[in-house]
């Protein structure tokens, strides 16, 4: 997400694709930021093998994993992004592989702040999302009362957006959270930028409403409730 959308990486979206593969492996196993380096292991390896945000590019990825394997990048790790992007062509397995090369911090393994879960139906609550039929008549049916995060999305997101933008807070709040997160500075800042600077156009600094959203929660599932008596069990 941060690679894809964040705006202070605007100019090198731009600027890397007109590169060719020899330049953008040497900048991925570079000396610059991390997200940069991201950005041009990605055009290196080729954004057109699934749909994204970046510009389409073929990529030349048997040589890219070669280089990297010479260049000193943990060699088994190296292997399981290499097949990992063989077989289906997302970047999770090549950014595995960038992150082992950066310099070890302190690291702690923490759960995150879950929020208390309500049972609709047999069913947890989050299990109303977006992608549902259910989620979406109640995300709908929510943003028009009178909640806090509910005002905000209504003020400050465009009508056609306010559905999948909330949709996406939501998940944010609820559902994008594990036990057991390996934490450590770097994977705190790329999750904050994640979460708060790009996780969605027309908005910028998501931190009100992410914390709007979680206070709404209550409010949220009394109108889950309500909407899965009224529409019948989708799941």
């Amino acid at each position: 997400m941060v690679c894809e959308l964040h705006p202070a990486h605007a100019k090198a979206r731009a600027e890397l694709p007109l590169l060719t593969t020899g330049e953008l492996i040497e900048i991925a196993t570079g000396r610059g930021s991390v997200q940069e380096r991201a950005l041009a292991l990605w055009y290196a390896l080729g954004t057109d093998r699934r749909p994204s945000a970046l510009v389409s590019r073929a990529g030349e990825p048997r040589l890219v994993f070669d280089y990297l394997c010479e260049a000193g990048w943990p060699h088994s790790i190296v292997e399981v992004a290499r097949e990992g992007f063989r077989r289906g062509g997302g970047m999770l397995c090549p950014f595995v592989a960038l992150l082992a090369c950066e310099p070890r911090e302190p690291s702690q393994i923490l759960d995150d702040d879950f929020p208390p879960e309500t049972m609709i139906g047999g069913v947890p609550s989050w299990a109303m999302d977006v992608h549902t039929r259910q989620g979406r008549a109640a995300f709908a049916r929510f943003l028009q009362i009178d909640a806090p995060s509910a005002r905000w999305v209504r003020a400050n997101i465009r009508p056609a957006r306010r559905l999948p933008f909330f949709g996406h807070i939501v998940f944010r709040v609820e559902s994008g959270l594990v036990v057991n997160r390996m934490r450590w500075p770097l994977a705190d800042e790329l999750r904050r930028q994640a979460d708060v600077e790009c996780s969605y156009p027309d908005s910028t600094d998501d931190t009100e409403i992410l914390g709007l959203t979680r206070a709404d929660l209550p409010i949220l599932d009394e109108v889950r409730t309500a909407v899965a008596g009224g529409l019948g069990r989708a799941f």
